[in-house]
């Protein structure tokens, strides 16, 4: 009988997902990892609760650097952070997958291997959208001098960002909300950012944006239209390199 271990969708909930399935030392179709809300359940299977801990979460994260390396590590953390109901098995399965080869720092080159094939595609999904990101985030000033931002991604990114903008914003107050996944990482000046789940919105203080944030809202918006050449506009290659996605939260784009 195959045991479904049922977790949250969060990084520390699959890792403890799959720190029970180790434990119980179950085989690769003996053993799956099924997300919360996701599950539509099948005959001839157990379902077991698991127990989240940050401790299960350190001690799969610490095998998975010890005896996979690095470069498999983030590669595994990434496709953790996917859109996909199917990648806890994937992470399990590559795993298990990794201990029956000689050299289990190469686990990543056996892309033959379908659990491995997923978690490397996930992962160049989630770094896709994260690389992309860097580059569409808009920040603006609220009243109170904390910088905001909004984004609306297809899977969990905000662990990516926040050291690309904690490293080249150290001295600012800032916010990034994530309006798909209702979690925000906060960024003090001169301390360390910290990571929250399950929170709304606060609407009618994020839009009150200080005057200097509005004038220079009017001029960027200005200087967007002005460099538009009419006769060369093409909307369908700029949706290729800027999904409309993208642009719901972009301040060039709003009227």
């Amino acid at each position: 009988m195959k045991t479904i271990y049922i977790c949250t969708d969060t990084v520390t909930g699959i890792f403890s997902g799959i720190y029970d399935a180790w434990k119980a030392e179950g085989e690769e179709d003996t053993c799956g990892i099924a997300l919360r809300g996701t599950l539509e359940q099948q005959l001839f299977c157990e379902y077991v609760e698991t127990k989240e801990t940050e401790h299960k979460a350190v001690v799969v994260e610490a095998m998975i650097q010890k005896h996979l390396g690095m470069p498999a590590y983030w590669d595994i953390y990434h496709a953790a952070l996917a859109a996909d109901a199917g990648k806890g098995d994937a992470i399990l399965g590559t795993m298990l997958a990794a201990r029956r080869i000689k050299e289990s720092r190469k686990i990543m080159e056996h892309l033959s291997h379908p659990a491995v094939e997923k978690v490397f595609e996930l992962s160049r999904t989630v770094g896709g959208e994260a690389h992309a990101f860097k580059g569409f985030l808009r920040f603006r000033e609220l009243v109170n001098g904390v910088l905001f931002a909004e984004i609306t991604p297809k899977n969990h990114v905000l662990t990516c960002l926040a050291p690309h903008f904690a490293d080249r914003l150290p001295r600012e107050n800032w916010m990034i909300y994530d309006n798909a996944h209702k979690t925000f990482v906060v960024h003090e000046a001169g301390k360390k950012w910290v990571l929250g789940l399950n929170e709304q919105l606060n609407i009618e203080m994020v839009h009150n944006i200080s005057d200097r944030e509005r004038e220079y809202a009017r001029l960027w918006q200005g200087f967007f239209r002005t460099i538009s050449i009419q006769s060369r506009e093409s909307r369908s290659r700029q949706l290729q390199h800027l999904p409309l996605r993208f642009q719901k939260n972009m301040v060039e784009f709003k009227q």
